[in-house]
Parts: structure tokens; sequence; C-alpha cells
């Protein structure tokens, strides 16, 4: 008899289920009222009276009139984007619809951010979803009150993500933002990075995400609202080609499926206009050959748009260049595996091993023919190496393809696609505006690349699964590897062309809360904090808010502050001057315990918000990067960029840390060079800080793993701690060697 009613109890679930149809998401309702000025006072006088103590420390008054830091976060997805919808239905462990409401009450209350944009994907925004963005920027703008000192300031924008097969056809994503913020003053469209023409397979994959309502009939309208959503983006209609922008429905797809038409685009509407590229080292998509090198020519690369880069993210950093290949191509397309060395493994070698130990008792020679079959396939498979071998566990794979003395590195890291690697550019075919070598002169900054509406989740290291990209199948018998047949678990097996399966079970560990980006500003104003980034006047931390201060002292017409260019030949003299974050309190302060409802604060917060002390941690040390652009073609980078150049070990102080010096090689040099300050803050418990937990064996060779999942193999309660040293990165200071000097 009970059985009877528990299938009858199942069958009308099911019944009431199947009912069910899809319809959109609702953006929701802010529920914070603006920070009392008195709130935003004592934030600003914290950070003033820490400059004090700098100054006081330094001897000497800064040079530069004093500015505003402000901290923000330039990369905010919410749920209208198909990617965070999938990653957040109940059978990945997510939390259900992140709204655009949600990360005004976030950002305000939560993370206590002074500015932050909406970068939902521009592939799958519909165009009502656009029109909400604009509004929900209006709405969350407004409730900053007092136009001169507002206590959040919210752009709209999208982000433009290109994915290419080939190095050749790769050009990565880029997040437009806007100054404006009324409808006549942003596009009627986000603009795409679709190919035109292009077939809606990969919305199609995502549509199949709703099936799980099988598995999950409880939360049944979640996976059909998501269907309902992937069918509204694929009734939209594709827009005309080659018509200017301002003369195209606002009903339609609008495609530019290369840097320069979206550029293009952008030019047409002539609104001021921020792109900012990120993720650039990220190997999850990014194919192992590609480089910055295509995109430095005046028809791919825009320096009036492109100002600033995202040097860190919830995806890692992507700062550093190294001189380890994933493999090499020879002129003539013969693919050749390096061999390990001491800080890399390519995959492709780890392939080799795999079938090594594959091949039992078979002959040497038919075994080493294996082996070099493997490697072959690990680098044909693009970003999928390991699904050569559809039946190992990543375990298998020990670590390799990952950076090991990168700090919280980008997953699989393309040392050619990294921020080092595109500033030692220079090209000799083309020149910039003003006549001088067309070169990348980039400002940097921090960010979250949230996907659940939480801008600048850095605050605190804590709940992994809410504050970083971490989401994974919670059903034992489903596993992203299911789709491949094994039809010879001791052979490697070639891939479909075409494959962009992610390696999701190993990329949970290169997942962090992410970045954020501070700017000197000279108010407390959206113009103000936009002019900062205009001018590069900003600089990217890990996560906390770390100040920063870089100045060259004897500018030829006075300092000049991070972000700034000058030409002069004597020895340029610089400052340096660096405080730690404030040492977080438990909990959230008494100003948001009563602005948000408990509910609220729960489901946004984790019970966790920016919370700081009157301790600030300590700076271990200040580190200074030279990098001098390429001038020749055969002139390798190893020998261009210089990390550290200089190394300065600070007292351990909650005052900060300030320190000067001086270049006396250029003069002599005759070429072109940039400066960057980086501050390291002492060591501290992060999310992944010791990534996938390698271990060595005495000769310093991988000899296991222990990845931190993000599927039901990691407890969703272990945060996967380890001791890392956050730290902030100043955008440059570019010095040029006036034209006519000539190189000793």
């Amino acid at each position: 008899m009970r059985i009877a009613i528990r299938s009858v109890g199942l069958l009308a679930l099911m019944a009431w289920a199947t009912s069910c149809s899809g319809s959109d998401r609702p953006n929701g309702a802010i529920e914070g009222a603006a920070h009392p000025p008195e709130v935003l006072a004592a934030r600003d006088a914290a950070t003033a009276a820490t400059a004090a103590a700098l100054e006081a420390r330094s001897g000497t008054p800064r040079a530069l009139a004093a500015k505003q830091i402000l901290f923000g976060d330039l990369h905010v997805h919410t749920t209208y984007s198909p990617d965070a919808f999938t990653l957040a239905l109940p059978i990945m462990g997510g939390e259900g619809a992140h709204t655009l409401a949600d990360a005004c009450d976030f950002a305000r209350y939560c993370s206590e951010l002074d500015f932050f944009s909406h970068n939902d994907h521009a592939e799958g925004l519909t165009p009502e979803h656009w029109a909400e963005t604009r509004r929900a920027v209006r709405a969350c703008n407004a409730r900053a009150n007092d136009p001169a000192n507002q206590d959040l300031m919210v752009f709209a924008g999208w982000e433009w993500t290109q994915v290419g097969l080939t190095p050749e056809t790769h050009w990565g994503h880029k997040n437009v933002i806007f100054l404006g913020q009324e409808d006549d003053e942003l596009p009627a469209r986000a603009i795409n990075s679709r190919p035109y023409g292009a077939d809606i397979g990969l919305f199609m994959s995502v549509r199949q995400a709703g099936m799980g309502r099988f598995v999950d009939p409880l939360h049944w309208g979640q996976y059909k609202d998501l269907e309902w959503m992937i069918d509204r983006i694929i009734d939209v209609p594709e827009c005309p080609r080659d018509v200017d922008s301002r003369e195209l429905p606002p009903d339609c797809h609008e495609n530019a499926p290369t840097p320069d038409v979206l550029y293009r685009k952008l030019d047409e509407w002539g609104f001021d206009t921020l792109v900012i590229p990120h993720g650039n080292a990220w190997g999850s998509y990014t194919p192992p050959l590609a480089t910055w090198d295509k995109t430095l020519t005046s028809r791919m690369h825009d320096p009036e748009k492109v100002r600033l880069i995202e040097i860190m993210s919830g995806h890692g950093n992507s700062e550093q260049y190294r001189s380890f290949r994933n493999f090499t191509r020879a002129a003539d397309g013969t693919l050749s595996c390096p061999a390990p060395t001491a800080d890399f493994l390519p995959c492709c070698w780890r392939a080799g091993e795999i079938q090594r130990e594959r091949c039992g008792d078979i002959p040497a020679t038919e075994c080493d023919a294996l082996v070099a079959r493997a490697q072959r396939l690990a680098m044909e498979a693009n970003v999928t190496p390991s699904f050569v071998f559809p039946d190992t566990r990543p375990e298998d794979w020990l670590d390799c393809d990952q950076c090991r003395d990168c700090f919280k590195p980008a997953f699989n890291y393309r040392a050619t696609e990294s921020v080092q690697y595109a500033l030692a550019l220079s090209s000799r075919d083309e020149t910039d505006a003003d006549g001088a070598p067309l070169r990348f002169r980039l400002g940097f900054i921090g960010s979250t690349d949230d996907h659940t509406s939480r801008p600048g989740t850095g605050y605190k290291q804590y709940a992994r699964k809410k504050m970083t990209f971490s989401p994974g199948m919670q059903n034992r018998f489903m596993s992203p590897r299911d789709a491949l047949p094994v039809d010879d678990p001791d052979r490697a097996m070639p891939l479909p062309p075409d494959i962009r399966n992610m390696d999701s079970e190993r990329v949970t560990s290169f997942t962090y809360p992410g970045g954020i980006v501070a700017v000197h500003a000279a108010a407390r104003t959206r113009e103000a904090v936009w002019s900062a980034l205009k001018q590069r006047e900003v600089y990217g931390t890990s996560g906390p808010k770390i100040l920063l201060w870089f100045d060259l002292l004897n500018g030829p017409d006075g300092a000049v502050p991070m972000g700034g260019e000058a030409e002069m030949t004597g020895i340029p003299r610089f400052e340096v001057r660096a405080a730690g974050a404030f040492v977080q309190k438990p909990g959230c302060p008494a100003s948001t315990r009563g602005a948000l409802s408990p509910e609220r604060l729960a489901a946004l917060c984790a019970g966790e918000c920016d919370h700081p002390g009157d301790v600030r941690h300590a700076i271990e040390a200040i580190e200074i990067v030279r990098i001098r652009p390429r001038t020749e073609p055969g002139e390798r980078p190893e020998d261009l960029i210089e990390d550290p150049w200089k190394r300065f070990e600070c007292e351990p102080s909650p005052d900060g840390c300030a320190v000067r010096f001086e270049d006396e090689d250029l003069p002599a040099s005759g070429r072109d060079v940039l400066y960057y300050a980086r501050a390291v803050q002492e060591a501290t418990p992060a999310i992944n800080g010791d990534q996938l937990r390698t271990r060595f064996d005495a000769a310093g060779n991988p000899v296991s793993v222990e990845p931190c999942f993000g599927d039901f193999r990691t407890d969703a309660s272990d945060d996967c701690l380890a001791p890392a040293n956050e730290r902030a990165w100043s955008s440059p200071i570019y010095i040029d060697v006036p034209a006519g000097v000539p190189a000793p």
C-alpha cells in the first residue's frame, strides 16, 4: 500500500512538472539603499590615513596631487548569460537565477565596491535582456543619491566572446563598456562575435542541459526556463551585413566575427567606449599555438579603445611570460612535442608516458611507435589533449600544461598570450598615430569574471562553490567524458577536429574568487572613474583592496603617475608606495545588516561581507618588472622581459612600504622601455592557492595530484585553501627615447 501511494505521488509530481512551460526570468528588485555619507567618509578616511602614514614613512610628500582610490569590478555576468544559467542549475550544484538586481545589492553591501559593470555574453543577449540591462544600470545608479559623491557607480556593457579553433582564427574575449547610461547613449543592440551565417549548434548543445529536469523533477521549471531562453536566442534573426549599426532594427543579432568589425561598428555609434581583453592566457579555449602577434596591426588593434587589459580574473593570472611551449610547429606544419623540464610538463609528453605505461609486453619498437602516435594525437587535439585517452582520470595527467611557478595561474597556461609577451612586442611595419612603432600600451586591471551576479568576490576566501567559477555535476553517474567512446583503452584515439569539451575536471583547481580594479580618481563620480580608466591611472589586485601608488618623479613636465607616458633620455627616477588590505573581521558590518534582510544577506553574501578591521596586512616585497619592447624580429621575449628586474624586501609593517629606484641603463640603451610595480602581500590562506596540489619526488618530477573538483568528488564545504601571496599590479609607465636619438 505504501509503495502504491509513493508511486501515485511520483506520477502526480511528473504530471505536474510536464505541464509546466518555460518563461523568462524577471530581473528582481534592488533591496539596499545607498550608503549614508558618513559610511563613505569613513571608507575614504581610512585610505587617506594610510596614505599619510606612507608619506611619513617615505619622508617626502607624494609628488602628485592626492586622488581617491576607488575599487571596482569590470567583468560581471548574470544568468542572462547562457553559460551562467546552465551552471546555476541545481544539477550543477547551482543556486538558480542570478539577476541584475542581485549584482547591485552584492556590490553595494557584500563586497563594498565603488563601481562595477554588467558584461553578459553578447552572443546570447536577447534584445529584451539588453534593454533590461540598460534599465537595471539606471536603477542601481539612481540609488547612489548625491551625484557628486556616489556610493556605487554602474556601467553598461557586454562581453564579445570570440573563440577560434585555430591560432590564426582565435581573437579571444573582450569586454565592451560604455560611459553613458541612457538609451540614446548606448547601442541599440549588443554586438556579438558570431561568424556570419553561424549555425545554432552551440546553443542547441546548451539547450540540452534542460534535459536535466528528468533527473531533477523538483526543479523542473528552472530547466524549462533555460530552454525558453535558448529558444528565444535562436528565434532572433541575424542582422543584415554591411549596414551602418545605427540603421539596423533593434530586434536582430548584430554579428562582428573579428575585432576590426567590432571596432568599426562601435565607431559608427560614436559613444565613449572601452574594449578590455581578458583571459588571453587561459588555455581551456585558447589554441596552444596562439600568440598576440597577429593582433598587433592597425586593423586588429584600436589603441583608443583598447587601453586596458584584465591581468587577473576568477580564471587566473595571465601576467607572466614563460619560455615553455605546449608544443611547436615547424614551417612545414610538422608538430614537435618538447621534453619536460623542471618547470613544465607538456600534455603531449604526458600522453606518450600514459601510452608507454599501457604498452605491457609488446615489442619496444611497437611501443615507441604508439608513444609517438599518442603525442601526435595529443598535439592535434587542440585544447583537449586529455580526451585522446577518454578512460583516463584527471589525476593521470598530473600537472601537464600548467605554469608551476606562476601566482594563481590560468589553466593550461598559454605563455605567448600573456600580458608580458604582449608588452614586449613592437611592429616594424606599422606605426601609431604619432608615427612611432605600433605597440600595445595597456593599463592593468583585475576583475572577477563572476557568473553569479557577485561583483568583487575576492574580499574573503570562503564559500568556494558560491564565490568562484567551480560548478560540477552533482550526480555520480554523469561524467563529462561519457559522450566519448572508448574503442581501445590501451590506445590513444583521434578526436573530431571541432571538439571543444572543456577539461572541467581539472580546470576547477584553477578557479579563484577573482581580482578587482582600483582607480586613482579625482572624485567619487562616474565621470571621474571613467577618466581614470581612460588615462590608465589604474591598477589590478588579486582580490584584496591593496593600496598602490607608482610614479615617475622626474618626467620632463613633472611627475607622471602609473599608466602615463614620457619622452626622456636622462636617468628616470621612480617611487612606489603600497599598503596591504585590511585584515578582515568575521561576518558583516552593521551598515549591511541594517540594509539587507537576513534572507537576502544569506542568499547573496553567504553570511560574510567585506568587513575590514583596523590593521592592514604587511607588504612583503615590492617587485619591479622592466620590459624593453622588441626592435628586431629575432629578439627573444625572455631577453626583453626582466621579471623581476628589481626586488625590494619590505619591513613587516601595517603602515605599508615605500621604495625609490632609478634606471641608470636607460640613457645608454637608446631604446624604449616600460616599468610596472608589483606589491606582494604577506601569505594568507587562499582558495586553490596550491591549484592541483602536485606532489614531487626527490628529483623534482611530479608523481601525484589532488585536484579540487567542482563536482561530487570534492565536498562542497571544502574551500581547498593553501597559502598564497596576494598582490597588486600597477599599470606600466611607458618611457620612449625621443626620435632621432641613436642607439649605441
